[in-house]
């Protein structure tokens, strides 16, 4: 039997499953397509479950049917999200890949217990954007000129750089998190986005919001916007072994964001 799979967890986490070497159904919880989702117990480990069908995950919703699955689990205990569209083809094929990484499953779990991930959309104006289209539009061939184009656009993007740096400091200095992941790129309407991922206790959630309302107010040439708290997806480290199943566990891109 096929097993898809959405998330690692600790077997204590779940009593139950003490008494048990087999998959028992998580009652609670309703995988894609409405599908049971089990426990399956794995050393000091569960994974949780459901069996594989290849078509429920060919529908719109699948991949955020995946990420509450996900959710609903880090309600009660720390988790370890599989990229979505990850499938083990047997039995023998999953209790092989819990096997082969259970020391960094178990080290992540210990890393992340008790934290959370918050999700910050920073948008702000790209300072540089007319002068490099204008730039872009009046180079010419090669000579003193072109070369001095070159070097006005190369200074231009270091001031795009720099101001995506300087308001990530910015974002850093005022949420004070354990780790951060922000990515930066330009939108279709020209203007910049930082994607700024933090790493907080999760008994500090409410005081993060405090901290947020409190940025709105300050950064007023910036449009903000905040979700959270959210399983601790950009900050699983991605596993190096590959098996003979679709998908590997891996830090898959947040079905919310």
């Amino acid at each position: 039997m096929a097993w898809y799979a959405y998330c690692i967890t600790e077997k204590q986490a779940f009593p139950e499953l003490l008494r048990h070497r087999k998959p028992i159904p998580f009652e609670s919880v309703s995988g894609i397509a409405g599908n049971q989702v089990f426990l399956y117990p794995a050393s000091d480990l569960a994974v949780i479950v459901s069996e594989h069908c290849p078509e429920d995950t060919q529908h719109e919703r699948a991949a955020l049917e995946h990420a509450r699955v996900i959710a609903d689990c880090f309600k009660t205990s720390t988790v370890l999200p599989f990229r979505f569209g990850t499938v083990f083809a047997d039995d023998d094929s999953l209790r092989r890949s819990i096997r082969s990484n259970q020391r960094q499953f178990l080290t992540n779990i210990e890393r992340l217990r008790g934290k959370a991930e918050m999700h910050l959309k920073v948008v702000l104006d790209d300072c540089c954007r007319e002068q490099i289209r204008a730039y872009a539009h009046t180079q010419t061939g090669p000579g003193r000129e072109y070369l001095a184009q070159l070097r006005e656009n190369a200074t231009l993007q270091r001031e795009r750089q720099t101001k995506a740096r300087a308001i990530s400091v910015q974002m850093h200095r005022m949420f004070s998190p354990l780790a951060e992941e922000i990515t930066c790129r330009r939108m279709d309407s020209g203007k910049m986005l930082l994607d700024i991922a933090h790493l907080i206790e999760h008994k500090s959630v409410e005081r993060y919001q405090n901290k947020y309302s409190s940025a709105l107010q300050l950064m007023k040439d910036c449009q903000m916007q905040l979700s959270g708290p959210w399983p601790p997806y950009h900050f699983v480290h991605r596993l190096t072994t590959r098996h003979h199943h679709q998908g590997h566990p891996a830090v898959p891109q947040p079905a919310h964001a």
